[in-house]
């Protein structure tokens, strides 16, 4: 993996404070990539764990907020657009809150190299579950905490038996994420939500699911995450879009 100078990064669903974090991968792709723009869309610091009492704080996590703060002090502008684990920053945007040099939105627009507009936000509120049913969600949500806790259990016996990584809960996700998109059509919600506010595209997080295709001429893009997927969704100087997976440390 070399490292490279983008216009633009985009990150989401961190999760900082959580046992799967994965904030030293995190943490190695900032060392080595570098941008004008970073946006950070959402599920940054998680809340809920700190109101379920389950927060868990490591080093790694302190080291990949100080690689962030290094960028925004040597010049980069950092976005910050808040979601629904973070959802406790909301009320305080419209009075300014800002970390040091980092600005917190509750959206924002970026205008792309070819002039296009892009509507940036978590995604939460086009989320039928979060929306409709927020018991729903928290169940989800501890369901979601159960996979990944038998995921770290099931990938250490793959390590000790010499085999590499294997998202379960990533797997278990996409058996059923047609399933779950149909019945609450968050991917539709969004672009409405889009091409009504005379967006080009729209840049996202919340699903985990890293992606960027066009969908009824509206430009759909979804960073993905740092709890599976180590994904981050970049924009090079040329107008180019990628997402770009870093599992490794080096």
């Amino acid at each position: 993996m070399s490292g490279k100078t983008y216009r633009t990064i985009s990150i989401s669903d961190i999760h900082f404070g959580t046992r799967d974090c994965k904030a030293d991968q995190l943490n190695n792709f900032l060392k080595h990539n570098t941008c004008e723009t970073l946006y950070l869309v959402g599920d940054i610091l998680d809340g809920w764990r700190i109101q379920q009492n389950k927060w868990r704080w490591q080093q790694s996590h302190t080291n990949a907020i100080r690689r962030i703060l290094g960028h925004a002090k040597r010049g980069t502008r950092v976005i910050y657009v808040a979601g629904n684990h973070d959802e406790f920053l909301r009320p305080l945007i419209p009075y300014g809150l800002g970390f040091g040099q980092i600005e917190i939105v509750n959206q924002t627009e970026h205008i792309g190299v070819d002039g296009l507009r892009y509507l940036v936000t978590h995604g939460d509120l086009f989320d039928g579950i979060t929306k409709l049913a927020p018991w729903l969600a928290f169940l989800g949500d501890k369901a979601y905490d159960f996979v990944l806790a038998l995921n770290s259990k099931f990938n250490w016996i793959r390590h000790r038996m010499g085999f590499g990584y294997w998202s379960l809960s990533k797997y278990l996700k996409h058996r059923v994420k047609s399933a779950v998109d149909f019945m609450f059509q968050f991917e539709l919600n969004i672009i409405a939500y889009t091409r009504k506010r005379g967006f080009d595209g729209v840049i996202c997080g919340h699903t985990h699911a890293p992606v960027i295709k066009t969908v009824d001429g509206i430009i759909y893009m979804n960073d993905g995450d740092y709890v599976e997927n180590c994904s981050a969704l970049v924009e090079h100087w040329d107008g180019q879009w990628e997402i770009v997976y870093w599992t490794d440390i080096k």
